[in-house]
């Protein structure tokens, strides 16, 4: 699943966090999720769902304004072309690179307790503002940062659940934005 499932909720998200997604794709992750809890209920059948942040690194190269839009706006960057920021880049993004989601999601997988929900994630709060001025800065990039208001929704996941299992990430957040500017 993804943190889409939160909707409006007190941050940073716990894993116990009441659900009030927003929106039809947030309404069916958590319909989905909710789905397979009662079937492996129903059926006896153990289970564990994953919750995932802002997943980045590698290569994207379908990044589009609503899909990766962190790979999107670098890639715009790297062209010297301007973009637009909602909220003046205020917005609070929890960011993972995708190698140590993968280190998670099997930390989970050989560690985790069976029937519960993990959140997958960073647990920092970084604005899309600092990961997009941070990019630019890299790149010597000539592109013009505009504003714009929009009705954005901040998320950043609670991860100590994961933490507890001895999981730390190891790719920081510098690197991941080095990362992107070079792919």
């Amino acid at each position: 699943s993804s943190w889409f499932v939160y909707g409006d909720c007190d941050l940073p998200a716990r894993e116990d966090s009441i659900c009030n997604p927003k929106g039809f794709y947030s309404i069916t992750k958590k319909c989905a999720e909710d789905l397979l809890i009662d079937f492996c209920r129903t059926y006896k059948v153990k289970y564990r769902i994953l919750r995932m942040p802002n997943v980045v690194g590698g290569f994207d190269p379908k990044a589009s304004p609503k899909k990766n839009a962190i790979h999107y706006l670098i890639d715009e960057l790297k062209n010297n072309n301007d973009i637009t920021l909602y909220n003046n880049g205020e917005i609070i993004k929890d960011i993972m690179h995708v190698d140590d989601v993968c280190r998670g999601i099997n930390r989970v997988i050989n560690e985790g307790e069976f029937n519960t929900i993990y959140n997958i994630g960073s647990g920092q709060k970084t604005t899309l503002g600092d990961i997009i001025r941070t990019a630019k800065h890299f790149l010597n990039s000539e592109s013009k940062i505009l504003t714009k208001n929009a009705v954005t929704q901040d998320m950043f996941l609670d991860s100590s659940k994961l933490r507890r299992l001895g999981f730390q990430p190891q790719i920081s957040q510098t690197e991941i934005i080095r990362e992107l500017c070079t792919n």
